[in-house]
């Protein structure tokens, strides 16, 4: 069967891999599964890896009107969705949209916006929509938000809760580039100009077409659907976890496996591909016992993920 536009993603992501966001495939290539499946992305990291060039050089890349939030303390919800303003030469109000009206959102360090602004945020993420004085303004497709957040420094952050991480689909890291990529990265300086020239390389068609083909047109069996219920019940009775991943979070195991099966070139899910975006798709949903707060979640998914038999075609 032939996959429609997979050719085109692929370019995508070799193309900024190899060229502008070397040594950072796998983020690349979570974040276009994200967008693929129609869910959004949390990247985690320590500054200066590269969270922010990865936003912009993906948006650059896929043609996407781009949208910058700083969050900061005294950022407020209509900072986001925007706000209706007096226009005094028609004596009305007209709507102004916010940052959140764009293809592709940086929610830069989302943690430092106070509870009720990242409320708005992820009930817009959630719905696609936001209701501004009553009147609701459909947002943009394809619509993708790529939120960062620092994991080590906590002064004046606000956690995003455990009910509000199962709202984005991945989560991810950067982490440092092998040696030899740092070295070049080091001698060749920042890419920021480079990033603004760099034309589209699809169309908005053009991922579109291909969302609908991941959802149409990739056949998960009845094993697979088992074998992912298997793995979320696992992490719902381990000793360890106080709660395990959510029905939503099943659902998106399904969802990013079939992306990912397209993205290798097949019409129908294999195991493998679920074993693939288990942790990035099911370790922040958990939620661990006070005694085990400091276990690494991504570790023990994969631990439970090598407890779960794998089924035979």
């Amino acid at each position: 069967m032939h996959l429609f536009k997979r050719a085109e993603m692929l370019n995508v992501i070799d193309t900024l891999a190899t060229n502008y966001l070397k040594g950072k495939v796998r983020a690349v290539r979570l974040s276009v599964i994200a967008l693929l499946s129609g869910g959004h992305i949390l990247l985690e990291d320590i500054p200066g890896l590269g969270k922010t060039t990865l936003a912009l050089a993906l948006a650059r890349a896929l043609g996407l009107s781009f949208g910058r939030v700083q969050c900061t303390s005294d950022l407020l919800p209509s900072d986001i969705t925007g706000l209706s303003i007096l226009n005094r030469d028609e004596n009305r109000f007209t709507f102004m949209p916010g940052p959140i009206f764009n293809n592709v959102v940086l929610m830069d360090e989302i943690n430092r916006a106070m509870p009720k602004t990242q409320s708005a945020l992820l009930e817009a993420m959630e719905e696609r929509r936001v209701t501004v004085e009553g009147t609701t303004h459909p947002l943009p497709e394809p619509f993708l938000v790529i939120a960062t957040q620092n994991p080590v420094e906590q002064v004046g952050t606000y956690p995003l809760p455990e009910s509000q991480l199962d709202r984005f689909m991945v989560r991810s890291g950067i982490g440092y580039p092998p040696e030899a990529i740092e070295k070049a990265i080091i001698k060749g300086g920042s890419i920021r100009d480079g990033i603004r020239h760099l034309e589209p390389l699809v169309t908005v068609n053009d991922i579109i077409e291909a969302q609908r083909t991941v959802r149409e047109s990739i056949y998960l069996s009845d094993k697979v659907v088992d074998y992912i219920h298997a793995i979320v019940a696992a992490t719902r009775s381990h000793r360890a976890v106080t709660s395990g991943v959510s029905t939503r979070g099943a659902i998106s195991m399904a969802e990013t496996a079939k992306a990912h099966a397209y993205l290798e070139g097949r019409d129908y899910v294999i195991p493998e591909d679920v074993k693939a975006i288990a942790a990035p798709v099911g370790a922040h949903r958990l939620i661990l016992g006070f005694d085990n707060e400091n276990l690494d979640k991504g570790e023990l998914l994969h631990a439970i993920l090598a407890t779960i038999p794998v089924p035979l075609a």
